[in-house]
């Protein structure tokens, strides 16, 4: 009788202890933590600005007294999705340009373009995202209507890949650039004597740097536009890669006074300037923005046939592409990040391209280690060569969409034994056992459930090819998932603050509609963000 007294005492007792103070509580959800384990939940609670437990909902609602409960009616919650290579500003700054993504004939960006100049009458007109590629007659176009239409405005429109450029005569004037003139990693080209306006790699260099900078207005519009779009994508963190210090600074203030909520992994672009200034600054490291990387370019793209190969292209003999830099430069600069700390991240896409850096990277390196130094693409991976990202722990950085973008004709450029080389995420997964996923955007779309499903399904939004593009190389599910959150962070060097939903790290999260991990192929496109939190603050709502 006295044991059942005091047991009933002790219950009253621990029913009248207060419950535990929360800021939020999310429940009814299928929680996917992506912790090591990956399991799942089905709430989590959040205190200033953090996680502090995950549970079922009625141990939650037990232990938490929360100043707002949300009922998340059975959706489905995810870490915020990381993109772990994007353009961020300049995404921001190109939705105040000309959009000449999907067009399909060079006819159509005409009118595109006469259609903004109306609507802006003074400036540069300036345009991005054809592909030649699209188009029935598949070349580069030249810019004989452009001088006629536009004879008193100069003229830049970029390639999908920002790797070509077509400019009217007016930007070729204000550049200064002559016929037969030639410059390291890039080509102006010359049909019958005369300028085309086709520019290539750091061609384009010639004639964007007499671009007026933008006002501080229309940098905040832009990073304020693109931060709207990448929340209502589920994206809570951007990797920005190529910026230079100034933008980094104007990023810096607008987060610092709360405009700016956007979590930003800022690579620092391969300029002088830039060294010296982060040098004498020292890495920089709030909960918003993290920079310790730079950006080095090594090549150009397939596309525009300026990756480096190391035999000549397929459906162009006698042409390899080119490096955009003597091979002692980038030698010079892993001397020089490696001797700071600071991170390494190269865009490479040929297989020419990726073993210059690879070997360069492993001079340095010299076997296994942490510094994460990045291949950014690793596109095109010689058979020889996907050892050596495993030897040197270096980290390939991939983009999903570029391979359902690129399968049309990667075959065109390669040849059928050397394309088995490209695009093979699982191949690199193996090196290291881990693979952070990006998009590239404004190159490709900024869409997360568009890299997920290029990852795992590996078709175009109708289905093709029937059974998928290189199948061998898909990634499962759960290492998508984790592409995008876990692994995107660890990039990053934010593996313990950020990319999954546990204890202690920044309540960054999404509701979806339906489940990543189970929806049928057909509908991961399908699937809708219905929010966004970003440190317990919701910035999104469908």
């Amino acid at each position: 009788m006295r044991k059942t007294y005091c047991l009933l005492l002790l219950a009253a007792l621990g029913a009248c202890q207060p419950k535990k103070q929360a800021d939020l509580i999310v429940y009814n959800a299928t929680v996917y933590t992506v912790d090591s384990t990956f399991s799942t939940a089905e709430a989590l609670a959040v205190k200033d600005g953090k996680i502090i437990a995950t549970g079922t909902s009625a141990d939650l609602m037990a232990q938490y007294e929360a100043k707002e409960k949300r009922d998340a009616q059975g959706k489905f919650i995810y870490p915020g999705l990381i993109d772990a290579h994007a353009h961020f500003l300049q995404y921001g700054m190109g939705l105040q340009t000309a959009n000449l993504v999907g067009t399909t004939s060079w006819e159509e960006i005409i009118q595109k373009l006469q259609a903004f100049a109306t609507a802006n009458p003074e400036g540069w007109i300036i345009g991005r995202g054809w592909d030649q590629n699209d188009w029935a007659v598949k070349e580069f176009p030249s810019n004989e209507q452009l001088n006629t239409l536009f004879a008193g405005r100069p003229v830049l429109l970029s390639r999908i890949d920002g790797h070509a450029a077509i400019v009217n005569q007016a930007a070729i004037d204000l550049a200064g650039i002559k016929a037969g003139q030639t410059l390291t990693g890039g080509t102006v080209e010359v049909k019958n004597g005369k300028l085309t306006g086709l520019l290539v790699d750091n061609a384009i260099d010639l004639v964007s740097s007499k671009i007026p900078s933008p006002t501080p207005e229309k940098v905040s519009k832009g990073l304020l536009a693109a931060q709207q779009n990448c929340f209502a994508a589920g994206l809570t963190t951007v990797d920005d890669c190529g910026l230079d210090h100034e933008a980094v600074t104007f990023i810096d203030s607008m987060q610092r006074s709360g405009g700016l909520k956007m979590r930003i992994y800022a690579m620092l672009s391969d300029a002088r300037k830039n060294y010296e200034y982060i040098f004498a600054k020292g890495k920089i490291k709030t909960d918003r923005l993290n920079v310790r990387a730079f950006k080095v370019y090594a090549d150009g793209a397939l596309g525009s046939r300026g990756a480096c190969l190391l035999e000549p292209y397929t459906d162009k003999p006698h042409w390899s592409g080119f490096l955009l830099s003597e091979p002692a430069h980038f030698d010079s600069v892993a001397n020089l990040l490696y001797a700071k700390d600071y991170q390494m991240c190269t865009h490479a896409i040929g297989d020419s391209g990726n073993r210059a850096i690879l070997n360069i990277y492993g001079k340095y390196l010299q076997g296994k280690n942490d510094r994460r130094w990045r291949i950014e693409h690793a596109q095109v991976v010689n058979k020889n060569d996907f050892q050596l990202f495993g030897q040197y722990s270096v980290i390939p950085s991939v983009q999903p969409t570029h391979a359902t973008s690129d399968m049309y004709w990667a075959g065109d450029r390669l040849g059928a034994e050397r394309v088995k080389g490209a695009y093979a995420f699982n191949d690199l997964l193996q090196q290291n056992g881990w693979i952070p996923l990006g998009t590239d955007f404004p190159v490709e779309d900024i869409s997360p459930m568009k890299t997920f499903y290029a990852a795992v399904v590996r078709k175009d939004a109708k289905g093709w090819p029937d059974k998928g593009y290189q199948m061998e190389n898909a990634l499962t599910r759960e290492n998508a998932l984790r592409g995008m959150t876990i692994w995107a962070a660890r990039s990053n060097f934010e593996e313990q603050e950020k990319g999954s939903i546990e204890a202690g790290k920044f309540a960054d999260f999404i509701i979806t509609d339906k489940d990543l991990l189970k929806a049928a192929p057909a509908d991961i496109l399908h699937i809708q963000v219905l929010a966004t939190f970003v440190q317990g603050e919701k910035v999104f709502e469908k």
